[in-house]
C-alpha cells in the first residue's frame, strides 16, 4: 500500500493537475492499493474510490465520493464538501407523508421545507446549502417545482474569478453564487430586493 498524506498542499493547481494524473496512471498499472489522505473536496472527486471521513479519530462517514460529500450528515464534512451556508433553526412541522419538515430559520419568522429527518417538533436543527444550489430573482417567483421562496436584501456584491458572490439578507444571511453575466442581466446592486429560490432536496440537515 502506498501512503500519501496531503502530498499536493502547497503547489499550484497546473502541478496539482499534473500529479494527480501522474497517480491515476501509475495506480492503473501497478494495482497497488493507495491511502491518501486530504481535505479538499476536488482531490477526493479526481482521485477516490471510496471514502473515509473521520472526525477527531473518529470514522463518521463512509462510502463512494457521492454518497459522503453530496449529502454530507455532519457540519464539517459538509464545510469539506463545499457547502456555503449553514443555517439554525426549530422544527415547526413534520409531513412525513410528504418526506418533509418545516424548519422556521433562527431569530426569523421564515420557513423552508427540507428533508425529513429523525426530528420531533420543537428540535433545534443545522441545515446546509451550497451557494451554487441557490437561484436567485429580481422579481416574485411562482409556480415553482421549488418549495422555498424567501424575500431578501443583497448585502454585498463581491467579484471571485468569473463567480459573482452575492450575501443576501433573508433575516439570515445566505451566500449565492451567480454568473457575472446574470449580475449584469439582472442588474444587481447592493441593496436590492430580490428573491432567493431553494429546493428541498438542496436543503441537508447536519450535525455537530
Amino acid at each position: 500500500m502506498l501512503l500519501l498524506d496531503e502530498p499536493l498542499t502547497g503547489l499550484d493547481a497546473e502541478l496539482k493537475s499534473t500529479i494527480v494524473n501522474d497517480l491515476r496512471a501509475w495506480n492503473a498499472a501497478q494495482k497497488i492499493p493507495i491511502l491518501y489522505v486530504t481535505h479538499t473536496r476536488e482531490e477526493v472527486d479526481a482521485l477516490g474510490e471510496r471514502v473515509i471521513a473521520m472526525e477527531r479519530g473518529q470514522i463518521v462517514s463512509a462510502g463512494t465520493p457521492s454518497e459522503v460529500l453530496d449529502a454530507p450528515r455532519r457540519n464539517r464534512l459538509a464545510q469539506v464538501a463545499g457547502f456555503e451556508n449553514f443555517l439554525s433553526g426549530t422544527v415547526t412541522d413534520l409531513r412525513e407523508s410528504d418526506g418533509v419538515m418545516r424548519v422556521r430559520l433562527a431569530d426569523t419568522s421564515s420557513e423552508i421545507e427540507v428533508p425529513l429527518g429523525y426530528a420531533s417538533r420543537g428540535d433545534h436543527v443545522r441545515v446546509a446549502v451550497r451557494a451554487s444550489d441557490i437561484l436567485l430573482a429580481t422579481e416574485r417567483p411562482n409556480k415553482l417545482s421549488a418549495r422555498n421562496v424567501l424575500p431578501g436584501t443583497i448585502s454585498s456584491l463581491e467579484q471571485r474569478g468569473t463567480t459573482v458572490v452575492a450575501l443576501v439578507d433573508c433575516g439570515v444571511l445566505f451566500t449565492v453564487h451567480v454568473t457575472r453575466g446574470a449580475e449584469r442581466a439582472l442588474e444587481l446592486t447592493s441593496g436590492k430586493p430580490v428573491w432567493l429560490v431553494l429546493k428541498t432536496h438542496s436543503c441537508h440537515l447536519v450535525e455537530g
